[in-house]
This record gives C-alpha cells, structure tokens and sequence, in this order.
C-alpha cells in the first residue's frame, strides 16, 4: 500500500488505487453526488452554473460526473458536453454515438487482421511441405 495526501483535507491516507481521496472525503464527495442528483432531478431545466452554485459543486465536478456517465441529462437539456473527438454536443460521456461505433469497429477491425495472417502462415506452411509422387514403388 501507498501512503498519499488527500486531494480534499491534504490529511496522509493509505492509497489502494483510484480517486486520490481518503474515505472520508470520499463520502462527502458520493454525498454531493446524491445531492446534485436530487437537485437535477427536482430542476430538469437548471444550468450547469446553477446546479454548482446551489449545490455548491464545482464547474469541473459536474463535467467530470458527466463523462464517467454517472450523469445523464435529456436531449432537450440546456447542458452538454463536447464530444472529445469531433466537438459534437453530448448529454453524458466521452464520445457521441458516431464516433464510439467508429472506435468501436476500428478495434475490431484490429482485432481480427491477427486471425488472417495466422490463415495466411498457415497456407505458406502447407505450400513448403515435402510432397510424394504417386505411383513411386519403393521395389524397383
């Protein structure tokens, strides 16, 4: 385990991984959460400056709940988000609905060329085998 400062109270905490925050400010940031969650739930039409300002989150909490998806808002929302690849506006996410299926078949499309050229050893593997003639008799 690691010992690291808390980004929230500065206190020492043993760090396993993740947020770098000790429990305690930890809780109190899952409690803004529910909060925030509330607060949206309750005033579908507030803006991100509202929603921090009320709540008393920060501008950068709020984006950063929104591309872990942990907040989503309707397609009529005045709050989005850009795309990170082609600047489009977004309700919830890193990346818009084009641009995650293009991700998405590059890396398949990765994924796969590996199987075609074990296919392609393969037939170069049977193409230099020895061969027999037929017919051949061993007697003669």
């Amino acid at each position: 385990m690691e010992v690291k400062n808390c980004k929230g109270c500065k206190k020492l905490f043993n760090y396993i991984g993740g947020v770098q925050l000790c429990p305690v400010c930890r809780e109190a940031l899952e409690d803004k959460f529910q909060a925030v969650k509330k607060y949206i739930y309750e005033n579908p039409k507030a803006s991100l400056v509202e929603i921090s300002e009320d709540n008393d989150v920060s501008n950068t909490q709020l984006r950063q709940w929104i591309r872990e998806e942990r907040l989503m808002f309707t397609e009529d929302s005045v709050i989005g988000i850009e795309c990170e690849n082609c600047g489009t506006r977004i309700n919830t996410g890193r990346f818009c609905r084009r641009c995650k299926e293009t991700l998405a078949n590059t890396l398949n499309s990765a994924y796969q060329k590996p199987a075609v050229r074990d296919e392609q050893k393969k037939s170069q593997n049977s193409a230099s085998r020895m061969r027999f003639l037929e017919g051949w008799n061993n007697s003669n």
